[in-house]
């Protein structure tokens, strides 16, 4: 534990990329193998199932510190993270000196916690409190909420690995995908030579675009590039290896049954496919609203009512694996050839359509045209590219559409995470309907470090109520939001729901009265 501790803070200490590969390297070098694959698992952002509940820890808390609960609310309002406010607290007694490896306390003293009775439970977790170090409290408490954000990304904690192994990037990349229990036993063969017993279902690491901010025509020629619509659904890849089909998510989340249709079409493929693609609600030879597709994500067994309200289908657009073949390094163009042949033989998979264009002006002219396909834009792919690891910069670029704007008023904010936790930097937002505001979204992103400063100011002096963290505001300061899509959304107060809402501006200009009315917004969605 004090040596992932060490690791957390050096991560914490230093913004270059390449002290943080080195604090990595470091800690993977010279770490036991059951405690590295633990420290995977936090690094590459799995959380263990929450052990202790908030409401319970609060309790303890007050129990072991012996605070009234108003100074410990207040104390909890002012840093706006129980864990951290937890170790600031406990930090004042006596310093433990309980040596235990990271394995060690998450497998022998936390795991087994999980369903005992609340007295057993309280008793175990105040004594670790009064056996750790200090400095290892706050990532302690993180651990017992399920809340640890360690702050690196994939492709930095692959490199630390790699320069600790000698393994190669990609084939460590490919490792971590899929499911595995974070024991001795994973981390040698994460950081081992090739034993021929990959994971079955494994997937591939997803190459992912960037936002295409300049003018296309800097690309080069647009012969060079492939060009396709950008689609809003769910990204996955189909994996048919050994007579089984699997459907993995983006966010590595294996939804076995939860698309059976594309299960059925993947039967046709024959073994060693891995195809890369977006899954979308369809129907009539077209996208269906994106809510739709959202009434399938969390039903692991749709049923029959399910399934015929809400068609799924999988647009394809890569091809990954070939005959059992990691075909990857092949040009992009060589990959969707091979790609076209097996959609082509595949009833129920649909190939993602190429947009054809002389030049950029007419292919800007299509893009223009993309809303009203049910897309957000283009993808711009280079049609010699390799499939590589993550947002590599230069050979896929996303060239969406403008986003549609609403003028919203704040009403509630409440503590970020991290550097941020004393700062108010998370923010719902309402618009009025008739006299009254209601919220229509939140949103945590888009002002610069000054404006925030400025409006967690504003927001001190202006709170009108308290809900632990979050403080209502009085409702004068009106921001634009930018966002890609609206919806009719029962689950909301408002009843309508945008994707991707972020703050493009703060209206300064504005007053309370010139925000828009939810009458607007419920005409943006037959627009």
């Amino acid at each position: 534990m004090r040596a992932f501790v060490e690791l957390f803070e050096r991560l914490d200490a230093t913004t270059s990329t390449n002290g943080k590969v080195e604090a990595l390297a470091d800690y993977f070098r010279t770490a036991d193998a059951a405690d590295a694959g633990w420290a995977v698992f936090f690094l590459s952002g799995r959380r263990l199932k929450r052990l202790i509940g908030a409401a319970e820890l609060r309790q303890w808390i007050r129990a072991r510190t012996g605070l009234p609960e108003w100074l410990f609310e207040e104390s909890y309002g002012h840093v706006g993270d129980l864990a951290e406010t937890a170790a600031l607290l406990l930090a004042g007694e006596d310093d433990g000196e309980l040596e235990i490896g990271l394995a060690a306390l998450v497998e022998g003293r936390l795991l087994p916690l999980r369903g005992r009775d609340a007295d057993l439970r309280r008793e175990a977790i105040m004594t670790l409190w009064s056996t750790l170090p200090a400095r290892q409290l706050f990532l302690f408490n993180k651990v017992i909420t399920g809340a640890l954000r360690v702050g690196v990304s994939q492709r930095l904690l692959v490199r630390g690995l790699a320069q600790a192994s000698g393994i190669d990037e990609k084939v460590l990349a490919h490792r971590l995908m899929g499911t595995w229990e974070p024991d001795a036993d994973f981390y040698a063969r994460l950081v081992g030579e090739d034993d021929g017993d990959a994971d079955l279902s494994r997937p591939y690491p997803f190459f992912l675009a960037s936002p295409l901010e300049g003018p296309p025509d800097a690309l080069g020629p647009v012969s060079d590039w492939i060009a396709e619509w950008k689609w809003d659904g769910i990204r996955a890849q189909l994996v048919r290896r050994e007579g089984r089909c699997f459907v993995w998510s983006r966010g590595e989340e294996l939804m076995l049954g939860r698309f059976p249709e594309i299960e059925a079409a993947a039967t046709a493929l024959p073994d060693g496919t891995v195809i890369d693609g977006e899954i979308l609600a369809w129907a009539d030879d077209g996208p269906l609203d994106f809510s739709l597709l959202q009434t399938r994500i969390g039903r692991k067994k749709p049923g029959p009512t399910t399934l015929a309200r809400a068609p799924v289908t999988l647009m394809a657009y890569d091809l990954l694996e070939d005959g059992g073949e990691d075909i990857r390094q092949q040009a992009l163009a060589t990959r969707r050839a091979r790609l076209a042949a097996h959609v082509a033989a595949t009833p129920g998979l649909r190939l993602s359509d190429t947009v054809e264009a002389g030049d950029w002006e007419t292919l800007a002219q299509a893009r223009e045209a993309a809303r009203g396909r049910g897309t957000e834009g283009l993808m711009l792919k280079r049609a010699a590219s390799p499939y590589q690891l993550g947002r590599r910069r230069g050979d896929w670029w996303k060239w969406k559409v403008a986003p549609q704007t609403l003028n919203a008023i704040l009403l509630c904010a409440q503590p970020g995470h991290g550097r941020r936790a004393n700062l108010f930097t998370d923010y719902t937002f309402a618009v009025w309907d008739d006299d009254t505001l209601v919220p229509i979204a939140k949103a945590y992103s888009g002002l610069d470090n000054a404006e925030i400063d400025e409006l967690d100011r504003w927001i001190r002096k202006h709170t009108r109520e308290r809900f632990g963290p979050v403080r209502s505001v009085e409702p004068q300061q009106v921001f634009e939001l930018a966002f890609e899509g609206i919806h009719p959304s029962p689950r909301h107060r408002s009843g309508v729901a945008v994707r991707f809402p972020r703050i493009a501006r703060w209206r300064r200009d504005l007053g309370p009265a010139d925000a828009d009315r939810l009458d607007d917004l419920r005409k943006l969605i037959d627009a």
